[in-house]
């Protein structure tokens, strides 16, 4: 680089420096502020993401109560470092991390303390945008529609044919053709939500009254043995998504969470919270989407085989013996149609199924 541009650069870096506090939020390091006491100062929105909680409501709580561990053995002037901790989170998750923990020159009593969460502290399966499962669940639904279901048809009506002047024996067989080629068909009409690739109109919605619908819709139905519990943020704002789509997300969610649980049903509880600084990188890598609305379908069932959980959102994969796999491949693509993000996890002690849905925010009117 020539020396005038290097100069010139420098310059512009004096004349116009990136703010520390755009630096803090940026970080992708959880990073708390802790006193003497252990008391959190601050903290960035990575740290907002992985305890769950907004910055003010972490400001005046004690580290502790945060992840376990106190640190008051260490004396404030001292650098720390400590490997493969188990540090305990809110919703009674336990993972193993790093902490480290160094003073503020220029702030007395003050220690910068960051959490490196390893990496095997991650949700089990994660789908957002439309690579990945939407993409390749369309592909599929395409292919199949066009190859498979156009014959249907002609089958059915020549086994209708046939029947008509076939033995009773045979008339059961031609009775079990158009029965099979009837639920093929009911297949095909299932996986047809795939080909639509139209943009949705995406509005705000109050996602309350969408959790509230999708309940009764499954109380009066599938899911009549379960209980449902609701824990919600009444002060959440609107989301930007679209009715219909969202209604069929959280069916499909509260279907498969009653499935899991089986003939004598169980406890599904259903959340809501606003999560600051959540964010996904958009396609291209080109910018960041604020993904700050989170709800959350919780079940007691005994979640995904080991060897499924990386791939349930995958068309035609299903751990229920009767289950056709399209359910969450549906789900992950409706989300990604209104441009927010599912994941699947097992959380908590003793363990639950959680799928975590994160949409965008409407913007104010």
């Amino acid at each position: 680089m020539a020396l005038p541009r290097r100069r010139l650069i420098r310059r512009k870096a004096e004349e116009r420096p990136v703010p520390a506090e755009a630096l803090l939020a940026a970080l992708p390091t959880p990073l708390l502020v802790i006193d003497e006491d252990g008391t959190i100062r601050d903290a960035n929105a990575a740290a907002e993401t992985l305890l769950l909680s907004s910055r003010s409501a972490m400001v005046g709580v004690n580290i502790h109560e945060a992840i376990g561990h106190h640190l008051r053995s260490v004396p404030s002037e001292t650098p720390f470092v400590a490997y493969d901790l188990e540090v305990a989170l809110p919703d009674h998750r336990h993972q193993r991390a790093d902490l480290t923990a160094a003073p503020l020159v220029d702030w007395p009593g003050l220690r910068v303390v960051t959490i490196h969460a390893h990496p095997a502290a991650a949700p089990i399966a994660r789908r957002s945008g439309q690579a990945a499962g939407a993409l390749s669940a369309a592909g599929a639904a395409a292919l199949l529609a066009h190859e498979i279901k156009n014959p249907l048809s002609g089958i059915r009506g020549a086994a209708q044919l046939l029947e008509t002047n076939a033995d009773p024996d045979a008339q059961a067989l031609t009775r079990l053709i158009r029965d099979e080629v009837d639920r093929v068909a009911a297949l095909i009409d299932r996986m047809e939500g795939f080909t639509d690739t139209r943009p949705l109109e995406l509005t705000p919605q109050n996602i309350h009254l969408i959790l509230g619908h999708a309940r009764a819709v499954a109380s009066q139905g599938f899911a009549n043995t379960v209980t449902f519990k609701e824990v919600y943020d009444p002060s959440l704002p609107n989301v930007l998504g679209h009715r219909d789509s969202l209604v069929q997300v959280m069916i499909n969610l509260l279907k498969n969470a009653a499935e899991a649980m089986g003939d004598d049903g169980g406890t599904v509880t259903l959340t809501t919270a606003y999560r600051h600084g959540m964010r996904m990188v958009t396609d291209g890598g080109d910018g960041r989407r604020s993904l700050p609305i989170e709800v959350c379908v919780i079940d007691e069932g005994p979640g995904a085989p080991p060897g499924l959980a990386e791939h349930l959102f995958d068309p035609f994969v299903s751990s229920k013996r009767a289950g056709r796999g399209l359910g969450l491949a549906l789900v992950e693509k409706l989300v990604a149609d209104m441009g927010g993000m599912v994941e699947y996890a097992r959380e908590g002690n003793p363990e639950r199924t959680v799928f975590r849905i994160l949409l965008p925010r409407a913007p104010e009117a």
